[in-house]
């Protein structure tokens, strides 16, 4: 067409329903394929490797088109979500049929979007990780305090939180989002948040969709929930709705969840930790692969969420421990116990399918299964004797659902097909009247086959066939040499089509014979459809229950996987102590640990004993020496611990950690333009403000990423301040050799250095840690087991002997460092210098000078300064 032409109606229809869009792919269905046009074409095509052709023309331009098969949609769906875009499915909402009624015979079948297809509003198996969850969250801010609402639809749990601004950044990073909405125009939003209307984040509106969704006048059942948790919640619904188009999925009923009762972890201090993910991005190396042995999908999931959320309550902890004991005790429970979870379906997926209305006959069929056999796994432990606390509490989840699982034993054949517009998942016997249509289709298929037997009879013609297809239907087929006979007016056989070798004819008997099928099956689908409609409701009304059993499985499975690690590692119970200690005998990295053993080498064992007298441990030593193993090594232990499992270690004794910190190494930062310092700088200064007497901190080469003397400098500081003012458990491994003089002046310091001997001019690293200073760094004899050539080497150590024998005669950088105040002391004197001038700073309204008058206060501040100390 034209550039001034109007657009056909087609294209009308389409770029109305992309203005409805927005920012997403809008999938438009034509036929038996989703086509995408124009820009998203264009990106669609680059993004799935699918060819671009083009249709018609828009304004004097071809435009742009790609598409795929709908029946094969979902992979499709699945590469442009992972790619980070959203999409939006515009289906027919009516048949051509019915648009010929509607409109003539040139009708435009009605679209419609039904549905947004987003990264954290995926249900579909074939969309999500088994072993990973997929959390949807909204924030939003209500009196200087942040409310977060987070779910993962694909199970219906839901969780509410608030916290301070200063721990909002930890509690996003526990959640780790798949996709994160937040008001528009929020401040302190992160980048990827997605903005929504600022009205949907009202408290008033989120208790009302609560109530409303659980069908209660009051949340108080549910928990206490604060307003900024509540103006959260509303947005995260109002959002569900909006990607739902009215149609909402499962949505458990809210907890809440108290910030304080999980130990904090910066997002800083996850990425070091390596806790779901290695730093190169997998989750192979990371802590969850070493520690993760459960069987079912849910299992790992929940483990994940324990790993991210360490419990800060002894009393949880001990639930979790004393239910992973019991089961490390007995190897044949445990063994046999596994073996029928690993056989479970996914629940808690299976029902957040069949509620969202996106449920197959499968779903259904997994639903019994997993509930009979948790039936079974209650009827199992329920006689065991000495059972601990929590699994107590767990057995009565596992039952109760009698009913249902019976009805759907009789209802469901025992394989049911993941689609159902074909029908054959209601098991005979269920239904008379179904019984009866299958029989009345059946007998007419068994007649049409004796049909064909009469006519090759009759005809004399061997090859008669009689054939099916979506066009004709039914039909007598014969070769093209045959059929002169069939042709004849009073054969009984009236020609349909003449094909190249063969020739198709219908006749009277088939035809009613034809129609029977055709009538019984249609009856038969339409009858099995009722059924599942009536056995999806009923999985819909118990969701709440069921989704109770599904958590108590996935529990039962991490304690049972987490008894499994402790036995094929070796790994101990850990003691949960009421003072900040942290005493460990015979530690191990479990990441590093299970890497050695892949290649048939032994972990080297190290013990760290932290207590009120002596918690600040200095540890030097030479690069790969195994500093930054030691530290990372104890940080997990603890994590490990809190998380309710058992620890790679011959003992653990553990004063509970409420804030865990790690500055361990750190990229550069290019993408937010941070260099590798500034990054150590801002993660140090966190630390510093945030922690407490009751954290736990593992710092590595602080300073190490400027000059030597600013380097040492702030390493000492930090030092200090960690030791006078934070007053925390810390380990802080160095190569400032200076640093130990802070042995004389910190009282709860202490000394460490990891072992390294030289053996006929090579370096020996033995990765044992004891006491006192490192007598020297090895830096040059690394540098050499690392390949550095020779000459540059030699070099190197011409220099040193030149430094050192400066350093010597000066009294070393560190001269000096002796008679310096105590930190705090110093920080209040260099406040008092600055505080006068910073006063009269902020006092000024550098808008209203006149350039005369800027330039004379300048002068005069500049005389001002020079008057200072």
């Amino acid at each position: 067409m034209s550039g001034s032409a109007a657009p056909t109606p087609m294209m009308a229809q389409y770029l109305a329903l992309k203005a409805e869009a927005g920012d997403c792919l809008l999938f438009y269905r034509m036929g038996d394929f989703f086509e995408l046009f124009f820009d998203d074409a264009k990106l669609a095509a680059q993004v799935l490797d699918i060819a671009l052709t083009s249709r018609g023309e828009h304004q004097g331009v071809p435009i742009p088109m790609c598409g795929v098969p709908a029946h094969s949609a979902e992979g499709y769906l699945a590469r442009l979500i992972k790619a980070g875009c959203r999409v939006a499915i515009a289906d027919q909402t009516e048949t051509p049929e019915e648009a010929k009624k509607r409109g003539g015979s040139k009708a435009l079948v009605a679209r419609d979007i039904v549905r947004f297809v987003t990264a954290g509003t995926l249900t579909e198996e074939a969309l999500l990780e088994p072993r990973r969850a997929n959390v949807l969250a909204a924030v939003c801010e209500v009196r200087g305090t942040f409310g977060i609402a987070a779910c993962d639809i694909s199970t219906g749990r839901m969780e509410l939180e608030e916290c301070a601004p200063d721990r909002l950044g930890a509690a996003l990073a526990r959640l780790g989002a798949s996709e994160l909405v937040a008001p528009e125009g929020l401040a302190d939003a992160p980048a990827e948040a997605i903005a929504r209307p600022a009205r949907d984040f009202s408290s008033d509106h989120g208790e009302a969709r609560l109530k409303a969704l659980h069908e209660v006048a009051t949340l108080d059942g549910f928990g206490s929930f604060t307003r900024a948790m509540l103006a959260a919640a509303g947005g995260l619904v109002a959002y569900l709705d909006h990607v739902g188009r009215g149609s909402l999925p499962l949505l458990l009923p809210p907890v809440a969840r108290a910030g304080e009762a999980h130990l904090a972890m910066d997002e800083a201090t996850r990425a070091s930790l390596e806790i779901l993910a290695s730093s190169q991005g997998g989750r192979r190396g990371s802590l969850i692969e070493a520690v993760d042995r459960c069987v079912t999908g849910a299992g790992a999931r929940q483990l994940a969420d324990d790993l991210s959320a360490p419990l800060t309550d002894a009393a949880a902890i001990e639930a979790r421990l004393a239910l992973v004991g019991w089961l490390h005790a007995d190897p044949l429970l445990r063994g046999d116990l596994r073996a029928v979870l690993r056989a479970i379906p996914d629940l808690g997926r299976a029902l957040g399918r069949v509620v969202a209305g996106r449920g197959s006959p499968r779903d259904l069929g997994q639903l019994r299964d997993g509930l009979s056999e948790a039936r079974r796994i209650h009827d199992f432990l329920k006689g065991r004797s000495e059972r601990p606390a929590l699994l107590d509490a767990l057995l009565p989840a596992l039952t109760g659902h009698g009913a249902l699982t019976d009805l759907y034993a009789r209802a469901l054949v025992a394989s049911p097909p993941t689609e159902r517009a074909q029908g054959g998942f209601i098991a005979e016997g269920y239904d008379a009247a179904l019984d009866e249509l299958r029989r009345i289709s059946g007998d007419a298929r068994r007649a049409i086959a004796a049909l064909e037997a009469r006519y090759r009879s009759d005809t004399g013609i061997a090859a008669l066939k009689i054939r099916h297809n979506g066009v004709l239907g039914y039909f007598v087929e014969v070769p093209a040499r045959s059929a002169d006979p069939l042709m004849a007016p009073d054969s009984g056989f009236t020609h349909r089509q003449t094909m190249a070798g063969a020739v198709r004819f219908n006749a009277l008997a088939l035809h009613e014979e034809a129609s029977r099928i055709a009538q019984a099956g249609g009856h038969a689908l339409a009858a099995e459809e009722a059924h599942f409609e009536e056995l999806t409701a009923l999985a819909v009304a118990a969701r709440h229950a069921i989704a109770a059993t599904a958590a108590a499985l996935a529990r039962l499975d991490v304690a049972a996987g987490q008894a499994e690690r402790a036995a094929e590692g070796g790994w101990s119970r850990p003691e949960i102590a009421a003072e900040p200690v942290l005493v460990i005998e015979g530690g191990r990295h479990p990441v590093v640990e299970a890497a050695l053993a892949a290649k048939g080498e032994r972990f080297v064992a190290n013990a760290c004993t932290l207590s009120p007298q002596d918690r600040l441990w200095l540890v030097g030593g030479p690069n790969m020496g195994g500093k930054s193993t030691f530290l990372r090594q104890n940080a997990l232990i603890v994590l490990l611990a809190q998380a309710g499992g058992f620890v790679p270690a011959e003992t653990a004794r553990i004063g509970l950690v409420d804030r865990l910190f790690s500055r361990v190494g750190a990229s550069d930062n290019l993408a937010r333009g941070r260099s590798t310092f500034m990054v150590e700088m801002v993660e140090t200064a966190a630390i510093l403000a945030q922690a407490s007497e009751r954290s736990f901190v593992i710092l590595d080469e602080v300073g190490r990423g400027t000059s030597t003397y600013d380097g040492l400098a702030l390493a000492w500081a930090v030092v200090e301040a960690v030791h006078g003012v934070n007053r925390c458990r810390c380990l802080f491994a160095t190569h400032y050799h200076e640093l130990s003089r802070l042995a004389e002046s910190c009282e709860a310091l202490s000394l460490h250095h990891v072992r390294a001997r030289e053996w006929q001019g090579d370096l020996v690293l033995l990765h044992e840690l004891a006491e006192g200073p490192a007598d020297r760094s090895y830096g040059l004899a690394v540098a050499k087991l690392a390949g550095v050539p020779a000459p540059v080497v030699a070099r190197a150590k011409a220099v040193l002997d030149r430094l050192e024998k400066g350093r010597a005669e000066t009294g070393g950088i560190a001269a000096g460092l002796g008679d310096l105040p105590l930190f705090a002391a110093a920080a209040e004197q260099q406040e008092e210098v600055v505080d006068h001038l910073r006063q009269r700073l902020d006092a000024l309204d550098v808008d209203a000078l006149s350039p005369r008058e800027a330039l004379d206060l300048l002068y005069e501040l500049k005389r001002e300064a020079a008057r200072l100390p």
